[in-house]
């Protein structure tokens, strides 16, 4: 097997630069982010997870064992789809809630994507709670915006995780500045229904159905962790 080269950019980062001897597909990023999709479509869902997992172990094998200063160079199209199939792929493992690999993921990704082009901070954060790392969450927790609905989120879980209360000013922050987000949390069903499916893939999706669609993407936490929904919902009237 040929594998890819590390090139250096005037940019000081680094591109994959993939071996035009090399048949295999193993390192067609691109291909095989399209085969995982294509195998979902199907229902094939552990098949696309141990795809993108394979490809990520390979890239790891790319790397230098210390990879901590070498930033990959996110305008590169090769370069970019192989960050994100690391995004997808722990985004498989953090809704199995496997926290650790999913942590690790998205630890490299930084270090690999210091500007954070995919968002990686904030489902660290959510990993790191799941954890309790509470130490690794308070690191990165100010990288994430206030104007995102789940910095509050993270705050109130934080907090109840550590404490076993709701904190009054971010529960208030909630309610007012991110109201459709905890009328969502209020919610008994959080359908997928035609008019979130519509809504989500437009340019600018309302905030009703962004609610759903973060609901929808940490759902399983919730499951695992009921008590915080229970606390949040107690606090309905």
């Amino acid at each position: 097997m040929q594998k890819p080269k590390l090139k250096p950019t005037i940019h000081q980062t680094f591109v994959i630069v993939p071996n035009p001897n090399d048949k295999s597909g193993d390192y067609d990023f691109a291909a095989i982010l399209e085969e995982s999709r294509r195998l979902e479509t199907q229902g094939q869902v552990e098949k696309a997870c141990d795809l993108r997992y394979q490809a990520f172990q390979r890239l790891v094998d790319l790397l230098p064992e210390d990879h901590s200063e070498l930033e990959l160079e996110w305008e590169d199209e090769h370069t970019r789809d192989a960050m994100m199939l690391i995004n997808f792929s722990s985004i498989d493992h953090f809704l199995v809630g496997d926290f650790e690999m999913c942590a690790a993921m998205l630890e490299m990704l930084l270090e690999l994507d210091s500007e954070d082009h995919l968002e990686a901070t904030t489902r660290l954060a959510y990993a790191y709670l799941a954890l309790e790392e509470y130490d690794l969450y308070d690191e990165i927790i100010n990288d994430i915006s206030d104007r995102y609905a789940d910095k509050t989120i993270l705050a109130l879980w934080c907090d109840f995780r550590r404490n076993g209360v709701l904190s009054e000013g971010y529960l208030r922050r909630l309610k007012t500045r991110f109201s459709h987000f905890y009328e969502e949390f209020m919610a008994d069903q959080h359908p997928i229904d035609e008019f979130y499916l519509t809504e989500i893939e437009k340019e600018k999706p309302s905030r009703r159905a962004l609610a759903r669609e973060l609901w929808l993407q940490t759902e399983h936490l919730w499951k695992l962790f009921p008590d915080f929904v229970e606390a949040l919902r107690q606090t309905r009237g």
